[in-house]
């Protein structure tokens, strides 16, 4: 590609080019848009992560942006009491990072009946903790109305280092987007043949602010759509070239001024701020020519004028657009592919909101989270593998979450997460907000069964002495409270039962899954057929080696397990006959501690 390279002959009636000529060279297009963006600027006046210590010793933190603190999936009480806590300890050691409690499922009746005592928020869902494109994007955008001058377009370019801007509308909505491919066809263009407004209809008004010129007839808004000719030529004016409705660039020459006037130039600009005679500006008026007085030498008025253009006739009007919560997995191939290598994220709204480059994909920082009340894949959200885990923070078994880096793990034998979460608060010597301690109390109280469960330590009843005194009530109360709440799942569909706190488990065969509930009395069991019949649908559609169902009786301190699969394993590990697809277990109540070991083991 050529036409930088020509050299400019003295000629009576010159093509103005953008910028100066440059030694024989053949361009990419690239540069030569890059260098049209820099000869603008010349042409006229004028992401990263801090790593520090974290809340506890021996933690390293390098943060960017959202850490979601979660629990696991079919969230409990424990498991949104947890992340609940937890967040709001570790905003208020640190006010600067952005610590967010939230769920991966909707949250059962118990849960729901704390959280509205309580008047804590219910945290936001969240599906995955895939890279989206509003975790890699660039949000600080810098954008172009659709009249704006591609001066100042190129100005903006310049100046950032963008090789895009996006072009909106009156009301902010995208409506296309100015690159460096387009200044540089623009560019190489007026090399080689006379600079034109025809494809870009410019304003009177635009020329002159480009100019810093003054308008001394004419309308203002009047728009110019005709090739830019400067007029250095003696002699006869027919070999020009100039025509009815151009722009022409003139001297102080009142010869050459008539003659362009004559000839039904739509606007004439006198160079080195010189004005016309008056008898030239009558005959203007009287032709309908506008007459603008530029400060600049004649060269770089001309060069000025084009770039004076709007920039919705240089702009692609298809740009490629994303939405913030695209997939990166799902966009990076196609941003690849587009020849500016870039997609401009909008709302709803159309309105531009960032913009992803394709160096964008180029390692990444993956999304950061905190587990809590669980260390188990299977459990956890979805794309957690492709995650950053800064931190684990749990009381049950180390599971089968794997990080790429040394991260803070707590796995600690007590009753609920949530004690754990009171025992930091209280290192840190601080007291959580009462609506976050009414949540963290009923969590120990609805994991240790009202401190009934096997699980329960001496540390969950200090926990729970200590919420007591804090909130002023009676934890026992509050706790029978919490679990009536709960227990009538007399009009619950079984579909809902066996789903509502399901947690699953990899052993070398595949996967098991155990469920939960806690209820006050025996009358569930009136619909086990139909509870088994459900389970039995859930286990094939999800090809588990087996699914149980812990129905607890809270009063009688005792389960009645349910199986879906292989009866004989479980039968062996608990050394107990079924009946019908029931086994009997007087005095168990945790699954962590009583069940889910025997069946890992069995399987």
């Amino acid at each position: 590609m050529r036409g930088l390279d020509e050299p400019v002959e003295r000629l009576d009636c010159w093509s103005v080019p953008p910028a100066s000529v440059m030694p024989s060279a053949t361009l990419s297009v690239a540069h030569a848009g890059r260098r049209f963006a820099r000869a603008i600027a010349a042409g006229g006046p004028d992401e990263t992560g801090s790593a520090r210590a974290g809340p506890f010793p021996g933690m390293i933190f390098s943060v960017v942006g959202e850490i979601y603190v979660t629990g696991h999936r079919n969230p409990d009480t424990d498991s949104i009491a947890a992340a609940i806590g937890y967040a709001e300890l570790l905003r208020r050691l640190h006010p600067n990072d952005d610590y967010k409690p939230v769920r991966l499922g909707e949250v059962n009746a118990q849960t729901r009946w704390v959280l509205d005592r309580s008047g804590a928020p219910e945290p936001e869902f969240l599906p995955h903790v895939l890279l989206r494109v509003r975790d890699v994007m660039h949000d600080d955008v810098s954008l172009a109305g659709e009249d704006e001058p591609v001066r100042e377009v190129g100005l903006t370019m310049a100046r950032e280092g963008l090789d895009l801007v996006p072009i909106v509308d009156d009301g902010g909505a995208l409506v296309g987007v100015v690159t460096e491919r387009v200044l540089a066809r623009r560019y190489i263009r007026e090399s080689r043949e006379a600079s034109s407004l025809v494809d870009a209809p410019t304003r009177v008004s635009a020329i002159v602010e480009a100019l810093d010129g003054e308008l001394i007839a004419g309308d203002a808004d009047r728009r110019a759509a005709g090739r830019v000719w400067v007029y250095a030529m003696g002699g006869e004016w027919s070999p020009s070239g100039i025509a009815e409705g151009d722009v022409v660039v003139v001297g102080d020459r009142e010869d050459a001024q008539r003659r362009a006037i004559s000839r039904g130039v739509a606007l004439l600009v006198v160079s080195n701020g010189m004005r016309p005679d008056d008898d030239v500006l009558t005959l203007a008026k009287e032709r309908g020519t506008a007459v603008v007085s530029s400060p600049l030498d004649s060269y770089v008025s001309g060069r000025m004028i084009t770039l004076a253009a709007p920039s919705r006739a240089l702009m692609d009007s298809e740009p490629l657009t994303v939405r913030p919560d695209d997939l990166i997995s799902d966009i990076s191939e196609i941003v690849k592919d587009v020849h500016y290598g870039a997609a401009v994220a909008v709302s709803p709204e159309r309105c531009p909101i960032g913009l992803v480059r394709r160096s964008d994909f180029v390692k990444p920082r993956p999304r950061q989270v905190i587990l809590v009340d669980h260390a188990e894949r299977a459990q956890s959200a979805p794309g957690i593998e492709h995650a950053e885990i800064l931190e684990i923070l749990d009381h049950h078994h180390i599971g089968s979450i794997e990080t790429r880096v040394p991260v803070r793990a707590t796995f600690d034998p007590v009753g609920s997460t949530a004690t754990l979460v009171v025992e930091r608060f209280r290192q840190a010597g601080m007291e959580p907000s009462r609506p976050t301690a009414v949540m963290l109390l009923g969590a120990v109280l609805s994991d240790t069964v009202i401190l009934n469960s096997p699980t329960t330590t001496d540390r969950d009843r200090a926990v729970v002495e200590y919420l007591e005194r804090v909130l002023a009530l009676d934890a026992r109360q509050f706790g029978q409270e919490m679990f009536e709440s709960g227990s009538d799942l007399s009009r619950t569909p079984v579909e809902e039962i066996v789903a509502g706190d399901v947690k699953e488990y990899d052993v070398g065969s595949g996967t098991l899954a155990i469920a939960q509930v806690e209820v006050v009395g025996e009358s569930l069991l009136d619909r086990h057929d139909d509870l088994l019949e459900a389970m039995r649908e859930v286990r094939e559609s999800k090809d588990y080696v087996v699914f149980a169902l812990m129905i607890t009786d809270i009063l009688s301190k005792g389960t009645h397990l349910l199986v879906a699969g292989d009866m004989a394993p479980v039968e062996r590990s608990f050394e107990e006959q079924a009946d019908d697809g029931v086994l009997e277990l007087p005095g168990v109540m945790s699954r962590k501690k009583q069940v889910a070991p025997r069946l890992m083991a069995a399987f």
